[in-house]
């Protein structure tokens, strides 16, 4: 097992960050998906905020391993408690002397804002965080910063905050990342499905929001799928609406397959889209994640999974050098083989969306059109996996951190520093 003791930084007043300095995200979260103990770690925090209450840095980290641990309730709970205490948090990483990004984010899991710091990490950049929500009435005593970053992603919980920032943001001065937040509430399934109906080289497939009302009636034959959503036939993709990571997903064969799902289901509007078998010719579904960065596609991951719900941890890849074999490949030749075949389809995104940042999962169909699962600012993108099992992974990932940093620099080049 890893140690983690030692690892709270003294956080003195003359340092980078000071009292406000944590451990971040990508610390903690790479020490226990490489499966270290951190039990020394949080007795090590337990005892900061025993000694100081108010040590909000402290009890932000603390959060952070709860979040981790998949404790999510409680470490919603202890976030809002540090963010009730401070609003803004400094993560250091290496000698702290590269550009100094200042994130715009908003209490919740770790899907709920960009990733930013694992985008950071092995660099000497300083990430600052500052916490908003629907009470916040002004962009006031900001960190010093060079660029600034929107990373409140799309949800249901984070619609309000999203309409808020788009008012707060319209007269902020100096350079900033992603900034519209109007365009980043429209990024739901079924608005990225509308956004890219009509281009050729794309399946995005058509995603309704359907009353669960409907959805019962449907099951029991009292309404026809057409009529609540025109076109649409079994077999269908269902899932509620602001998950990922496939929570609550199933694939639907007919009517009473639809009427048992939905008795489990007690939100008032679920998506419903058309199942699409995007199997390659070796029978497996393949997923791919891609991440554009000031308009550049870059390769993120690539699973490979015998189940059509393809998730990277369960897929097999750790256990399968064919399939390892399949995304080195893929990684390596990216930019001369995957993004030639698809440019037109990655111009017609960054056209749609515009952002500095986003990323999709997708698929590569036999017809040549890529298939768009889903469109996001706020994928998990890292390089946490084993160097041992998965030494590829390590230049594709420094590759795409290097290229996020570029544009960071290229927007304190093009703009100057901004320090509130």
């Amino acid at each position: 097992m890893l140690m983690t003791s030692g690892l709270v930084a003294d956080r003195a007043p003359d340092e980078i960050g000071g009292a406000n300095r944590i451990l971040g995200m990508q610390r903690i979260v790479s020490l226990i998906y490489a499966g270290a103990d951190v039990t020394p770690l949080w007795n090590e925090l337990m005892q900061c905020v025993g000694a100081d209450g108010t040590d909000a840095a402290a009890i932000f980290d603390l959060a952070t391993i709860l979040q981790t641990l998949g404790r999510s309730e409680e470490a919603q709970q202890v976030l809002r408690g540090a963010v009730d205490l401070s609003r803004n948090f400094c993560v250091v990483h290496g000698n702290g002397s590269g550009p100094r990004l200042l994130a715009f984010v908003t209490p919740g899991n770790f899907m709920a804002n960009t990733p930013l710091d694992f985008l950071l990490a092995d660099s000497n950049c300083v990430l600052w965080l500052h916490y908003v929500d629907t009470e916040t009435t002004a962009l006031a005593d900001l960190p010093d910063h060079d660029v600034a970053f929107m990373a409140i992603g799309e949800s249901t919980e984070n619609a309000p905050v999203l309409e808020r920032m788009q008012k707060l943001l319209a007269d902020f001065s100096g350079p900033i990342m992603n900034n519209d937040p109007e365009l980043i509430s429209r990024l739901t399934r079924d608005g990225v499905s509308g956004m890219l109906a009509n281009e050729p080289s794309i399946l995005s497939p058509s995603t309704y929001r359907i009353p669960r009302g409907d959805l019962i009636a449907i099951g029991a034959g009292i309404k026809t799928l057409d009529e609540c959503a025109p076109g649409l036939s079994f077999p269908l993709v269902v899932r509620p609406i602001s998950t990922h990571a496939g929570n609550g997903m199933e694939r639907i064969a007919d009517n009473s397959e639809l009427s048992a799902w939905i008795v489990t289901q007690p939100a008032p509007e679920l998506y419903v889209a058309p199942f699409i078998d995007f199997r390659g010719p070796d029978g497996l579904y393949n997923k791919q994640r891609i991440v554009f960065i000031g308009g550049k596609a870059f390769a993120s991951h690539m699973a490979l999974s015998e189940h059509w719900i393809v998730h990277y941890l369960s897929a097999g890849m750790a256990e399968s050098p064919a399939k390892r074999a399949v995304e080195e490949a893929w990684m390596e030749n990216f930019d001369t083989d995957f993004a030639i075949r698809h440019q037109e389809s990655f111009a017609a995104l960054y056209r749609h969306i515009g952002l500095d940042y986003f990323g999709i999962d997708c698929a590569e169909l036999p017809d040549g059109r890529l298939l768009v699962f889903e469109l996001d600012v706020a994928m998990v993108v890292h390089n946490m996996d084993s160097p041992t099992i998965y030494p590829y992974k390590q230049v594709a990932m420094r590759k795409l951190f290097d290229g996020f940093i570029d544009v960071v620099r290229s927007r304190m080049a093009g703009a100057g520093p901004n320090a509130s």
